[in-house]
C-alpha cells in the first residue's frame, strides 16, 4: 500500500504481431523502452515480434532500437538499452502458417528458460481485426493461450472492436474460445491517459463538483475529438470503417460513460465497470436521428496555411465512397441525474485545430438582477476537461469588467498539468502496457461496454446507410458540416469553439 514504491511487473514475456505497423513503431515499442528506462519492468523480461518479414534477431532488434531512439519519451540509455535487448526475439512467418506457431511456441519456451519468463506470456494484436481469429485460433490450438496455477497467458486486442454489435459478439465468441474474459484487454489508449484518469479525481476527490454534477445545474454536455490531419496514410483501414465506428463508439462513449457515471465504492476493477455499463444501459440514440444526427467529410480548401486536398482527392480513397470523416450525435441518458440533458459528441478530421475536450455547460442563473446590456458579453458557465493536447481543466464564469458600468464578461479559470506537476505525465501506452504485465484492468473495457456502445451506435449507422447519399462537405480547416451546427441550434445551444 506504500504509493512510494512503484509496482513493478514480474518476469514475463510480450509477443508483439503486427511489429511493421505505426503503431508499433511509434507508440508500443517506445513505451516499454520507457517502461524499462523508468524501472517499471523486471530484469526477466522478453520482447518477441512476429511478422511476415524476412529478419533475423538481430534485423528486428535494430527496428526496436530506431523506433526507441526516434519515438521514446525518455532520454535513451545504453544500459537501459542493453538489458531489454538481451531479451529481444523475432520469428518470422505467416499467420496460417502452423510451423510458424511452432517456433513461438518454442521461441518462448525457451525464453521462459533463458529469461526466467516462467510461462507468463501477453499477445499483443497490433492487427486489423479481421486478423483476430486466425491468430486466436493458433495460439489457442498451440496450447500458447492456457493458464495455469503458476502462470498467465493474455491477449491485448486493439481497436475497433468489430464494426458492428454483431461483429463485436462474434469476435468475443472467437477470442473466447481462448482466453477467459480476465485474460482479455481491450485496449483503448484514450483511458490510459492521465487527464481522462483525473476526471475521476476531479469528481470524487472534491466536494465541490460532484453536488452539481446532475441535471439540477448542467444543462448539456458536448464531448469533442477533433484532429487537424487528414487520414494519411489511413486509406485502406478508415475508408468503409468512418468517423463514427473509429471514435464515438470506443473513445467518446467511453469519456461519455466516466462522466457521467455514479460513484463507484472502490477504484477496483469490478465496480468501476458496473458503473460505466449501467451508464451505457440508460444510454440511447435520439428518437429523430434526421434531426439529431450529423455527417460529413472534408473538400479541399486552405487548412494550416497550405491548400490541402479533400476527402476524395487522397490516394486510395475510390470515388464513390460515402465513408465519413466527421460525425455528430445526440445521445440521452435515461436515469436520474442526467435525465433531460443531452450529451452531444463529435469526432472530425482536417479540424481547425487537434483537441479533445470535454465540456459541462451549466444553466444560466434563475434570477439576473442586471439589465440585458449588461450581460450581453456572459455566455453559460462551463467546467472543461482538457484531454489533450494542452491538459488540463478550464472553469469559465462570469466577472465585472473594470469601469463606472455594470458590464459581466466571461472569464477562464485555468488548471495546466504542465504548470502544476513538475513531472511529465506517462504516455497513455505506458500506463496500460504495465497495466495488461501486472493484470489490472479497470481501464480496460469489458465486451459488455463494447456491445452496449454498438447497440447505441448502430441504429445511428443503419440510418447514414439507408440514406444512400454521400456525407455532407466542409471545407478542411472549419468546424465541420452545418448540419453540425443545426443541430445544436435546434435545441438552443451552439457548439463550442475549442
Amino acid at each position: 500500500m506504500d504509493r512510494r514504491i512503484p509496482r513493478i511487473a514480474g518476469p514475463c514475456a510480450l509477443v508483439m504481431f503486427g511489429v511493421t505497423g505505426d503503431l508499433a513503431t511509434k507508440k508500443l515499442m517506445p513505451a516499454i523502452y520507457d517502461l524499462a528506462n523508468r524501472g517499471l519492468l523486471p530484469p526477466g523480461f522478453a520482447l518477441v515480434g512476429f511478422a511476415r518479414r524476412d529478419w533475423a534477431t538481430e534485423d528486428f532488434a535494430e527496428v526496436v532500437h530506431n523506433a526507441v531512439k526516434a519515438n521514446a519519451r525518455t532520454p535513451f540509455r545504453e544500459e537501459v538499452w542493453k538489458q531489454l535487448s538481451e531479451g529481444i526475439r523475432f520469428v518470422a512467418g505467416e499467420l496460417d502458417d502452423d510451423a510458424a506457431f511452432d517456433r513461438l511456441k518454442q521461441t518462448i519456451q525457451e525464453l521462459d528458460e533463458a529469461r526466467g519468463t516462467g510461462g507468463n506470456h501477453a499477445f499483443y494484436l497490433s492487427i486489423p481485426p479481421g486478423l483476430f481469429p486466425a491468430v486466436v485460433g493458433q495460439l489457442r490450438s498451440h496450447g500458447m493461450s492456457e493458464t495455469t496455477t503458476s502462470s498467465w497467458s493474455r491477449v491485448v486486442i486493439e481497436k475497433p472492436f468489430g464494426h458492428d454489435l454483431r461483429s463485436a459478439q462474434e469476435l468475443n465468441e472467437v477470442v473466447s474460445t481462448a482466453f477467459p474474459s480476465s485474460s482479455v484487454f481491450r485496449i483503448d489508449h484514450y483511458l490510459g491517459k492521465e487527464t481522462v484518469q483525473n476526471l475521476l479525481a476531479l469528481r470524487f476527490a472534491n466536494q465541490m463538483f460532484e453536488p452539481v454534477w446532475n441535471n439540477n445545474y448542467v444543462d448539456h454536455v458536448q464531448i469533442t475529438m477533433a484532429e487537424d490531419i487528414g487520414i494519411g496514410g489511413r486509406a485502406g483501414y478508415f475508408d468503409g470503417i468512418g468517423a463514427a465506428r473509429d471514435v464515438i463508439q470506443n473513445h467518446l462513449l467511453q469519456l461519455l460513460a466516466l462522466t457521467a457515471m455514479e460513484e463507484p465504492t472502490s477504484f477496483e476493477a469490478r465496480q468501476l465497470r458496473a458503473e460505466k455499463q449501467k451508464v451505457l444501459a440508460a444510454a440511447r440514440p435520439p428518437e429523430r436521428l434526421d434531426l439529431y444526427t450529423a455527417r460529413g467529410r472534408y473538400a479541399a480548401a486552405w487548412a494550416g496555411g497550405e491548400k490541402v486536398g479533400g476527402y476524395l482527392d487522397e490516394p486510395r480513397i475510390p470515388p464513390d465512397s460515402t465513408t465519413e470523416t466527421y460525425a455528430a450525435i445526440r445521445v440521452d441518458i435515461d436515469n436520474r441525474r442526467w435525465a433531460g440533458v443531452p450529451f452531444y459528441l463529435r469526432t472530425g478530421k482536417r479540424m481547425p485545430r487537434r483537441v479533445t475536450e470535454i465540456a459541462l455547460g451549466f444553466k444560466q442563473a434563475p434570477h439576473l438582477p442586471f439589465a440585458k446590456t449588461d450581460t450581453a458579453e456572459l455566455g453559460y458557465n462551463a467546467l472543461v476537461l482538457r484531454i489533450q493536447p494542452d491538459e488540463g481543466v478550464t472553469l469559465r464564469f462570469g466577472a465585472k469588467v473594470p469601469g463606472t458600468q455594470m458590464e459581466i464578461r466571461e472569464v477562464n479559470m485555468d488548471f495546466a498539468y504542465g504548470g502544476s506537476f513538475t513531472e511529465s505525465s506517462p504516455e497513455a501506452y505506458e500506463r496500460l502496457i504495465l497495466d495488461v504485465l501486472l493484470g489490472d484492468p479497470p481501464l480496460f473495457p469489458q465486451h459488455e461496454e463494447v456491445e452496449l456502445s454498438w447497440q447505441i451506435l448502430d441504429p445511428i449507422l443503419d440510418y447514414w446507410a439507408s440514406l444512400g447519399t454521400p456525407p455532407e462537405d466542409y471545407e478542411a480547416g472549419t468546424w465541420g458540416p452545418a448540419s453540425a451546427d443545426e443541430m445544436l441550434a435546434r435545441d438552443g445551444f451552439a457548439w463550442r469553439r475549442p
